[in-house]
C-alpha cells in the first residue's frame, strides 16, 4: 500500500532527470515513499505518475503518460494516495487511465454521485471472503457443464492470436450471470477496442458494463494504471452488493508493462527479462478479485492469457496457472479445422469441480473426457488408414460419438440443466454399452 504522507501540507519537488517514460524529482526523498502519486501541470493537463523507486537524493516517478512535455526544473506535486472518481456514469462508457469518459454507447445515466476510491488497495482479508458461489449460466454448453464457472471464481483464457480469444470473451459477456460487467482491455490495438465494443459486445449488456482501456501505443505506466481502474470499478461495484464479471485482456500484457517499468526502476531482469516482482504484481491484482465479504457481491474473473508460439510454459502463463481457480485453453489446431470456440478440453479445467457439479453430472463429465481422450489415442492410426473396427469396442464407441461431443463444444446453451440433459443424451451409446458390459 502507498505510503502515507505525515505533513498535511502540499510538498513539492522538482524534476532534475527525464527518461522516456521516468522522471527523477529531488528534495523530496525524506518524505515520499514508493506508491505516492505525482502530478505535473503542463499546458492546463495534470500529467500523473507513481514512485516507483526513493534514494537519498531523488525519488524516480513513472510517468502514466508521455515525458515528452516535460522539462527540467518543472515542479511536481506529491500525495499519498493515487485516487479515481467512479460512479454510475462509467456504465455503458469506454474510460480512459485517467478515469475519464471517451465514449459513450449508451443514454447518460441520471446524475449520480461519484466516489473517490484508491486504486492500489490489499486484497480482501481470507478469513472474512466467502466460499465459491454456485455455478454461473454462461450461455455455452461446454462452460455450463464440463468447465463450470462459479461466482467468484478466477480463471485463465490462455491463447495464441488469433484464435478467437476476443469472440469467447463477449460470448461470455452476453451469456454469463452478472449484475455488471467490466472489462479491461490492456495493450489492445486502438482498432481492436473499437470493434471490441461495436462487433463483439452483445448491445444488450453495454447498460450495465464499463469498459477501461489503454491500447499498445500508450506508455506502460498507462497501461498498468488503466488496469488498476478497472480493478477499483470492479471493488466499487462489488462493495454495492453486485455479482461482477470482470474480463481481464490481456494479463500478459498487464505483465509486460510492468516489466518495462520495474526494468525503468532499477529492478534486476530475470526469466525473459521478467522482474522477480512480477509475480507479486500479477499475485495482488489477481487476489483483488473473487468472492466479497458476507452480505457484499463478489468479482468472477477471466484473465485472458497470451501465449506466443502456443508455448503454454512460458512464463506469464506458467506464474498464472498457479495463481487462479482453473484454465481454459484454446487451440490452434482446432481453430484450423473451423471449430469455435477452439477450446481443448482435454487441456482445460475448472478448479470447481467436482463440487460444482453432482455425483450423477461428475460421471457424465468423466465420461464424456475418457472419450475424447481414446479418440486422441486412435486419431493417428484413424488419419493413416491403420484402425480396425471391432478390436476395441470402446474406442470404436468414441470414434462413432466423437463428432457430436465435438460439436457439443461449439452449442449455445439453453440452461445448465438442459445443457446436462442434451450431453446425458449424447453419450448414451457409451452408457448403454458399459452397463451390459457390466452385467
Amino acid at each position: 500500500m502507498p505510503h502515507q504522507l505525515s505533513s498535511p501540507c502540499r510538498l513539492w519537488g522538482a524534476v532534475t532527470e527525464i527518461f522516456p517514460g521516468m522522471i527523477e524529482l529531488s528534495g523530496i526523498s525524506h518524505a515520499v515513499g514508493i506508491g505516492d502519486s505525482v502530478s505535473i501541470e503542463k499546458a492546463g493537463q495534470a500529467l500523473i505518475g507513481e514512485v516507483m523507486a526513493v534514494t537519498g537524493d531523488a525519488a524516480r516517478v513513472l510517468m502514466f503518460s508521455s515525458t515528452d512535455a516535460i522539462r527540467i526544473g518543472d515542479r511536481a506535486f506529491v500525495s499519498a494516495q493515487d485516487q479515481i472518481e467512479i460512479g454510475e456514469h462509467w456504465l455503458g462508457a469506454l474510460i480512459n487511465y485517467r478515469g475519464e469518459v471517451q465514449t459513450r454507447r449508451t443514454p447518460t445515466p441520471p446524475s449520480s454521485s461519484s466516489v473517490t476510491v484508491p486504486l492500489l488497495r490489499d486484497a480482501l482479508p481470507p478469513a472474512t471472503r466467502k466460499p465459491l458461489g454456485k455455478r454461473l449460466f454462461t450461455g455455452l454448453n461446454v462452460t455450463d457443464t464440463l468447465l463450470p464457472i462459479c461466482g467468484g471464481q478466477r480463471i485463465g483464457l490462455f491463447a495464441g492470436s488469433g484464435v478467437g480469444k476476443s469472440t469467447l470473451l463477449g460470448q461470455l459477456a452476453g451469456g454469463m450471470s452478472a449484475d455488471r460487467i467490466v472489462i479491461a482491455l490492456i495493450g489492445e490495438r486502438s482498432r481492436e477496442v473499437q470493434e471490441f465494443i461495436d462487433d463483439v459486445l452483445p448491445p444488450d449488456v453495454l447498460p450495465k458494463t464499463t469498459i477501461v482501456a489503454a491500447t499498445a501505443s500508450e506508455p506502460p505506466g498507462a497501461k498498468k494504471r488503466a488496469a488498476f481502474c478497472a480493478m477499483a470499478a470492479a471493488e466499487y461495484y462489488r462493495d454495492q452488493g453486485h455479482s461482477v464479471l470482470f474480463l481481464f485482456d490481456s494479463l500478459t500484457r498487464f505483465a509486460e508493462a510492468h516489466r518495462e517499468t520495474a526494468l525503468m526502476a532499477g529492478e534486476t531482469p530475470a526469466l525473459n527479462a521478467f522482474p522477480p516482482s512480477t509475480v507479486r504484481v500479477v499475485s495482488e491484482l489477481a487476489e483483488r478479485t473473487g468472492p466479497g465479504l458476507k452480505g457484499s457481491g463478489d468479482i468472477t474473473a477471466i484473465f485472458s492469457v497470451l501465449v506466443a508460439g502456443s508455448d503454454f510454459e512460458e512464463p506469464v502463463a506458467d506464474m498464472v496457472r498457479g495463481i487462479l481457480d482453473g484454465h481454459i485453453v484454446l487451440s490452434r489446431k482446432i481453430a484450423e479445422r473451423g471449430r469455435y470456440p477452439a477450446i481443448d478440453v482435454l487441456r482445460s479445467v475448472s478448479r470447481s469441480l467436482p463440487k460444482a457439479a453432482s455425483a450423477e453430472q461428475n460421471d457424465l463429465l468423466q465420461l464424456y473426457r475418457n472419450l475424447i481422450t481414446t479418440y486422441d489415442e486412435i486419431a493417428p492410426m484413424i488419419r493413416a488408414g491403420l484402425y480396425e473396427f471391432g478390436k476395441d469396442p470402446n474406442a470404436d464407441i468414441a470414434y462413432s460419438l466423437y463428432p457430436s461431443l465435438d460439436k457439443f463444444v461449439t452449442e449455445p446453451s439453453n440452461g445448465i440443466e438442459t445443457a446436462f440433459d442434451y450431453l446425458s443424451g449424447l453419450l448414451q451409446p457409451a452408457i448403454g454399452a458399459a452397463v451390459t458390459e457390466a452385467a
